[in-house]
């Protein structure tokens, strides 16, 4: 089987985070770990800064790490060296990161005091734009996390869809498909960010209004394993289920309304609806039938 192509990085990212292994330049440290970084791009700063200088990304797109992947990481890197140097920028006390924090977490987590950095001027929403597409190309944020970046983007910086979807090179409609998930509740939302639904099967629970019932739909799509398609026509059931079981339950009052009008009336109602409109038939023989009608509504001739 061919090996599939690898996915280009975004716009702008594939210079700040090179493939290739030399000796970091530019030491500030006095211990520095042992490790390699990726050639420098022009007009791009290479330096080994302490840990303690380095802050997350307050708009990291990512909101759980395995720490058994960063484990896995600090053990390559251990063994290997670090072949991908982390991207921050310069901040009031310190830098801040802008793609790499699993780098950063192994780093610490194996005890090293400094790291290879590329430090690179941006501004807050280029900040965000490099760390969302930084994860997106990674293939593993999971779809809510996706639609939390895509969020914060159009929140924070007063992006629109379209402004959204030009800067990371993604058609509109996906960026207001991803979005359209966040109106799951919470337990949905869990569902997905541990891969026990997938984007598919939320798109598709979302075409049920009721929070039980999808939740209902939702247990039921887990415990069967049903696939995206099985989902769709699960919640096409349930919708043709409600639509009778309200339908039922109009005529059921409208039946109830009729009963309980001849009876003060005396006299045989018709009660019509038809969608949220409708009408009340009282019929009469006789003048002195409609008198007497109209004076149980309280209205005298």
């Amino acid at each position: 089987m061919a090996t599939p192509p690898k996915k280009s990085l975004g716009r702008g990212l594939g210079s700040l985070i090179g493939a290739g292994v030399t000796k970091p330049a530019q030491p500030v440290a006095p211990t520095a770990p042992v490790t390699t970084a990726a050639p420098v791009a022009p007009g791009l700063q290479l330096q080994e800064l302490l840990l303690t200088s380095i802050v997350p990304n307050p708009r990291q797109p990512r909101r759980d790490f395995d720490d058994a992947l960063v484990k896995e990481l600090a053990d390559s890197i251990r063994s290997e060296g670090l072949m991908q140097p982390i991207v921050v920028r310069k901040v009031k006390d310190g830098y801040e990161l802008i793609a790499g924090e699993r780098r950063f977490r192994a780093f610490k987590l194996i005890g090293e005091k400094t790291i290879t950095a590329r430090i690179l001027e941006a501004s807050d929403a280029s900040s965000a734009v490099l760390a969302l597409i930084e994860n997106l190309q990674r293939a593993d944020l999971n779809a809510i996390d996706e639609a939390l970046g895509f969020a914060s983007l159009m929140r924070d910086f007063s992006l629109t869809q379209e402004a959204v979807a030009e800067r990371l090179g993604k058609p509109r409609t996906s960026i207001a498909n991803s979005v359209r998930l966040l109106a799951l509740d919470n337990e949905l939302q869990g569902y997905v960010r541990k891969g026990q639904l997938s984007a598919g099967h939320a798109k598709a629970l979302l075409g049920i209004e009721n929070v039980a019932h999808r939740v209902q739909v939702a247990r039921l799509v887990i415990e069967k394993g049903l696939s995206v398609r099985a989902t769709e026509v699960e919640v096409k059931k349930l919708a043709s289920t409600k639509k009778t079981e309200r339908k039922q339950a109009v005529q059921t009052i409208v039946a109830d309304v009729q009963k309980r009008l001849a009876s003060h009336f005396a006299a045989p109602v018709s009660v019509v609806r038809k969608g949220t409109k409708g009408s009340i038939s009282i019929p009469f023989s006789s003048d002195d039938e409609l008198a007497r009608l109209l004076e149980k509504i309280g209205i005298k001739l």
